[in-house]
């Protein structure tokens, strides 16, 4: 069975790459190597699978890279809130436009195989709350100058009373707060759609807070377990964003790559959402804290700056339910056992703002074109 893993020298799809050639499939990796990610060919790189250098947004590159293959795995993304909304054009491009013309390639070949598209938490925007009076209920967006005075918590559009956050579950409506989280939605539209044309399962797999080897660092686009780990490491205390409180699900990147191979090489189709999550909930400032613990220095501890993102949420964990229920898939790493391992681990040279300009040119030597 010959997969396409699109972004597979990328954080997570490496990982996917590396589960399914342990598994006996045949993978072909396309990735653009893109200089906001990689500032070279990463050491990591399986030597059992097919690497194809190029911009899946390239119509030849995307229609050469799905020929033949029996299903696709689709982790080309640019991730994180970004720097500001100047950023919108390379998410709407790089996300929204590249996975389309993925798709019509794929429509051209006749592809009706299993697809995998690696979504996000972030399509929910917050997550579940329950109010004591009205059951559950969706919080209006914070508003900046709550924030300003530390009243991060959302409150009951209804009553304004204080909420208890819960698990969110795949049938939560979609409420996307950033530009990525808008074209996460989309993409799961656009797959969807292609699905319901070809008759192809599609499985979008929710991850929540990915964490562990080979996640960027020293970048703005990293996730924030990296940011604090590089800043630990630096000597410097991690920078903890409004009080600390807010509530993650923390789900480690081999239990990842995992679920992508139980979707991609399991006895059944999956179609639909599933949340690929722990089930685990820990604060923000739990996981600096722990972070600072695992490194074992007389470092400085994390602080609390009381500063805050427009487009970050307070609460959002999901419920791992359906994902153990349709995939069998239930996280294995524990909380204080991956961020033991993320302390030590190699993490991916990442890409600074002044880097931008000059990467490209250097990188060019490197990529094969197909």
């Amino acid at each position: 069975m010959r997969i396409l893993v699109t972004g597979g020298a990328g954080f997570i799809g490496s990982h996917v790459v590396d589960d399914l050639v342990h598994a006996g499939a045949e993978v072909r990796v396309v990735d653009s190597l893109h200089p906001d990610a990689h500032t070279g060919l990463p050491p990591y790189l399986n030597g059992s699978a097919e690497y194809r250098f190029g911009d899946l947004a390239d119509p030849e590159v995307a229609l050469s890279v799905t020929e033949g293959v029996d299903a696709v795995c689709h982790h080309a993304s640019r991730v994180g809130l970004g720097v500001d909304f100047a950023d919108i054009t390379g998410y709407v491009d790089d996300n929204d436009r590249a996975t389309a013309i993925l798709l019509r390639s794929l429509h051209r070949h006749g592809f009706d195989g299993r697809l995998v598209l690696a979504s996000s938490m972030v399509v929910y925007g917050e997550g579940a709350y329950l109010c004591a009076r009205h059951g559950p209920v969706r919080p209006a967006a914070r508003r900046p100058d709550d924030l300003a005075a530390g009243r991060y918590e959302p409150t009951c559009r209804d009553c304004g009373a204080a909420l208890e956050p819960t698990a969110v579950t795949e049938d939560a409506p979609l409420e996307p707060r950033s530009i990525y989280a808008a074209t996460k939605v989309h993409q799961e539209h656009l797959c969807a759609v292609f699905g319901a044309e070809r008759g192809a399962p599609v499985a979008c797999l929710r991850y929540h807070n990915v964490y562990g080897p080979r996640m960027p660092r020293d970048t703005p686009y990293a996730g924030v377990a990296s940011i604090f780990r590089s800043r630990l490491r630096a000597g410097l205390a991690p920078l903890v964003y409004e009080d600390g409180g807010q509530r993650r699900d923390f789900v480690h990147v081999r239990d990842v790559a995992r679920a992508n191979r139980l979707a991609l090489l399991g006895p059944e189709p999956i179609d639909g959402p599933l949340n690929v999550a722990s089930g685990d909930v820990h604060t923000v400032g739990e996981m600096a804290a722990t972070l600072h613990r695992a490194v074992g220095s007389d470092g400085p501890p994390p602080v609390v700056t009381g500063r805050f993102r427009p487009g970050d949420v307070r609460h959002v964990s999901a419920s791992p339910a359906r994902a153990a229920e349709r995939l069998g898939f239930r996280s294995e790493i524990g909380f204080a056992e991956g961020m033991r391992e993320l302390v030590g681990a190699e993490l991916r040279p990442g890409v600074t703002l002044a880097d931008r300009e000059t990467l490209p040119a250097a990188l060019a030597a490197q990529v094969t074109h197909p």
